[in-house]
């Protein structure tokens, strides 16, 4: 796995911390699920580069 890869991912889960917090402080809930998605998906991506490191 790419350094690079490594910082867009951490870099999308710090952006859907953020909207979920932001979600959470202004009582809008359609930010706040914007945001647990954006975490769930640099997640996923996240993983899926662990395995392929693991195979490497």
């Amino acid at each position: 796995m790419g350094l690079d890869d490594k910082i867009s991912n951490a870099a999308e889960e710090a952006k859907g911390k953020v909207k979920e917090s932001a979600g959470k402080a202004t009582d809008d809930e359609r930010l706040e699920r914007e945001g647990k998605a954006d975490q769930a998906s640099a997640n996923i991506k996240q993983a899926g580069e662990n395995v392929k490191d693991a195979f490497k």
